[in-house]
């Protein structure tokens, strides 16, 4: 069933476009090695990741997804700042984009629907991976995590993007796996479709209520009007 009057569509990139978990939870196991700590893994870091490299950090510092209260501020910085520089020289090699990804940005393209990355991932890394994977050409806004000063859950960029596109709530689409891309579209009051494959803390995006939930990214189609 089709969302009749989307005009703008916002993306969040790791889990929604790109399977990014290896290369991920390999930089942050030689960030934890390298300290001298308990590795992490695939399974550990798919339901650690989605608020953003900081927050991965200090959970892989915690071995929890909840943070460890007495975690050193310290600690947690230097190992981030590891963690950033493994992750940029690992050159991202097992990351892929998911099935059916840029056919569907491609047709979305070709129907004049303008769209934007908005992801929790340091922006520092996000406009190379969007070029390195042929996909930078679809997006009029690349926003990061550290772009402005509230992230995902937060609706800032979402709102940033209305004022920006002078859109309604009712024209904008938020696409993503996670319960953050969830919460912050309805804190905007704008549609949002969630996506069952990616990363979602271990739970099923449909706890969450997306107005949508798929199982494949193509079915988007299925859900945005084109004219």
């Amino acid at each position: 069933m089709k969302i009749e009057g989307i005009t703008f569509i916002a993306f969040d990139l790791d889990g929604t476009l790109l399977d990014s978990v290896p290369d991920l939870a390999d930089a942050a196991d030689k960030t934890m090695q390298a300290l001298g700590l308990p590795g992490v893994t695939e399974a550990q870091t798919q339901t650690w990741i989605g608020n953003g490299a900081e927050t991965l950090i200090g959970r892989a510092l915690s071995q929890s997804i909840e943070l460890d209260p007495a975690l050193d501020p310290e600690l947690h910085q230097r190992a981030l700042v590891m963690f950033n520089r493994f992750y940029r020289e690992g050159g991202h090699k097992k990351t892929v984009l998911y099935p059916g990804v840029t056919e569907t940005l491609e047709t979305l393209h070709q129907a004049g629907i303008p769209m934007a990355i908005v992801t929790n991932k340091p922006s520092q890394f996000v406009p190379h991976i969007l070029e390195e994977y042929g996909i930078s050409q679809y997006f009029t806004d690349v926003i990061g995590g550290d772009t402005f000063p509230k992230k995902k859950p937060d609706p800032y960029a979402l709102h940033w993007l209305m004022e920006k596109h002078c859109l309604s709530c009712s024209e904008m689409l938020m696409v993503g796996d996670s319960r953050n891309d969830v919460l912050a579209a309805q804190a905007a009051s704008c549609y949002v479709v969630g996506l069952t494959y990616g990363y979602n803390y271990g739970l099923p995006i449909s706890d969450s209520h997306p107005d949508r939930v798929l199982d494949q990214f193509s079915q988007l189609l299925d859900v945005v009007a084109i004219a």
